[in-house]
């Protein structure tokens, strides 16, 4: 495990990690895998993920994949809260003060890029006079992604997504409030609402129509991500270091981990060596 020089002088910027990439583009294994080289926590800026309840569909890392690692503004919020970007902020800074304060190299990892955005590009640029980021890229062309998260989907809805979901459904529920708002939630509102109703064949041809709504929205998501990072590469000039993760997509088993290590891992662990400075073994 490789740890953080603590000893550095007051008047050297704190530094920190943010991980981004569009949905489904294994940003969560590879924060996972360098908290635990770099000594270093987790704060999640998944907007959706922040809060209790829909684990399947938020495709919240489990307590088996978190690999002990700490993992900040995870699962915290009941599902009705208000959270909006300044909350984020706020709350990402209490937890950046405290993992810096305990010598640990914080990580931020998410998909929400606006508010990424915000709390880095703050108006009185007080975020980045104390902080040094390293940006990361996990990019896989959406050509090669699209089939990917359709059957991610497929594989959500094996494990339990469709009851998940049931349990949740509140047919008076604003679908701009707190978790409701995730993708997969609206999708299945006529589903539910007229499951009792219908026959077999109904409900099948609803469920059907509820996923692929769902499949095509995460499609959009994913393209809006891409969009924005994008955006904050090439027009607000971000220093964001892109890891070409299409072999892993395109390959499958052993080759698909061996991809990984050669083009995500191992670039990043040595982007984060240079970075970092001191690093001690």
């Amino acid at each position: 495990m490789k740890k953080m020089d603590i000893n550095n002088t007051q008047q050297l910027k704190k530094k920190i990690v943010i991980i981004m990439g569009s949905t489904g583009t294994g940003k969560s294994k590879l924060s996972i895998y360098l908290a635990n080289r770099y000594h270093a926590e987790l704060i999640n800026s998944d907007k959706m993920q922040v809060f209790e309840g829909l684990d399947i569909v938020t495709n919240k890392v489990t307590e088996e994949e978190q690999l002990g690692v700490p993992h900040h503004l995870l699962g915290i919020l009941n599902p009705y809260a208000d959270f909006t970007i300044q909350h984020f902020c706020d709350m990402v800074s209490c937890a950046l003060e405290s993992i810096v304060s305990r010598g640990r190299l914080p990580i931020i990892v998410g998909g929400s890029n606006t508010y990424i955005e915000a709390l880095v590009d703050d108006n009185d640029n007080k975020f980045r006079s104390k902080y040094d980021c390293c940006f990361l890229w996990v990019d896989v062309p959406m050509s090669v992604l699209d089939p990917f998260l359709s059957k991610r989907i497929d594989q959500m809805i094996e494990n339990g997504m469709v009851d998940e979901l049931r349990k949740m459904y509140d047919p008076t529920v604003d679908y701009s409030q707190g978790i409701f708002r995730s993708i997969g939630v609206p999708e299945f509102d006529q589903y539910f609402r007229n499951e009792p109703s219908l026959d077999k064949e109904g409900r099948a041809t609803l469920l059907q129509k509820a996923i692929r709504e769902m499949k095509e929205n995460t499609y959009k998501l994913a393209c809006r991500q891409l969009e924005k990072i994008h955006r904050l590469q090439d027009i607000k000039g971000w220093n964001i270091h892109r890891l070409d993760a299409v072999e892993v997509f395109q390959n499958r088993g052993k080759e698909a981990d061996e991809a990984w290590k050669e083009f995500v891992a191992g670039p990043s662990v040595a982007i984060l060596d240079q970075f970092l400075g001191n690093v001690t073994n």
